[in-house]
Order: structure tokens, then sequence, then C-alpha cells
């Protein structure tokens, strides 16, 4: 692991293609921009209150950057797009989180829908 990449400290800037969350530099978003600053430095991720914290966190920048919280639900095409994105994004942020209860708490709400 890189020393520099402290899990604690670090931020992930989640892209717009839905290709989930980076870690590195990035510009805090407004909707329609192509990241998003996700910090979690503050956040006990060994608890169930801080991993649901934390992953709302990432569902709230994944719909920013992708787009879902503005499509009109009758534009099917642009709707299911926005749904995609956000969706891979939300896999790609807790896959590079390397937390097991994140990743056991994104597994349940996928199942949900």
């Amino acid at each position: 692991m890189n020393p520099r990449l402290n899990p604690r400290t670090s931020f992930f800037a989640l892209g717009l293609l839905g290709i989930g969350l980076l870690a590195g530099a990035a510009q805090a978003a407004t909707p329609g921009e192509s990241a998003i600053r996700v910090n979690y430095g503050d956040l006990n991720l060994t608890t169930t209150a801080g991993s649901q914290a934390l992953y709302g966190r990432i569902v709230s920048a994944a719909r920013r950057v992708c787009g879902a919280d503005m499509v009109d639900i009758r534009d099917l095409n642009t709707l299911a797009s926005a749904q995609r994105c956000e969706a891979q994004a939300i896999a790609g942020a807790v896959h590079q989180v390397h937390s097991p209860a994140l990743a056991a708490l994104s597994s349940a709400r996928a199942r949900q829908g």
C-alpha cells in the first residue's frame, strides 16, 4: 500500500464516467462536473455508523457527479445511463476503500435496489 494514500486521511475523487473513487487531488465539483471530494478521515469504518456515514457520502457524491438527481425521469435512456454511472461509481468507491464493513453494507443496499 502506498504510504501517501492512507485511507483514513485521504480523500477520493469521484469520476464522471462512473469509474469509481480515485485517490488523488481534485476540485470540489458542482453538479455536472467530473469530480467530488469524499472525505472520511473523521469516520471510524470499523463501526456500523462510520460505514453508513461513508456510504451515504459516496452515494451523494455519485448522484451529483453522474447527474442522477437532475435527469427527467421521462427520458428513460438518460435515466438508465445516470443510474449505471451511479452504480459503477459507488461500487468502485467501495472497492477502493478496502473496508469489509463498507463492502457488506454496499452489497446489502445493492440487493435492496
